[in-house]
């Protein structure tokens, strides 16, 4: 039997990507390596909800699900620019 598991991805992984490419303009200062880290920072404080195909989700939720997602989306988001922010000048100071 052949599996194809190619399809299967991280709900958060896309609307977490665009989150950080829309408010890369806002941060000028961030390079592309510590907007990566800001993804992965977002990621890691989101729940992992494994999908095959986003519109199957989307489907299936509630508006209050729907809501809760956004706001943690949004939550997780200036949660990680300002922590990336942080160890920035941290890193900086102690140079």
């Amino acid at each position: 039997m052949v599996f194809n598991f190619e399809q299967v991805h991280n709900y958060f992984e896309r609307l977490v990507f665009e989150e950080v490419a829309r408010r890369s303009d806002s941060h000028p200062e961030f390079d592309s390596d510590m907007l990566a880290d800001v993804a992965c920072v977002a990621l890691n404080r989101l729940p992992s909800r494994y999908v095959r195909h986003d519109v199957d989700m989307m489907f299936y939720l509630t508006e209050h699900e729907r809501n809760a997602i956004e706001e943690s989306l949004r939550e997780s988001m200036s949660f990680s620019f300002a922590f990336v922010r942080q160890r920035l000048a941290k890193r900086t100071t102690n140079v």
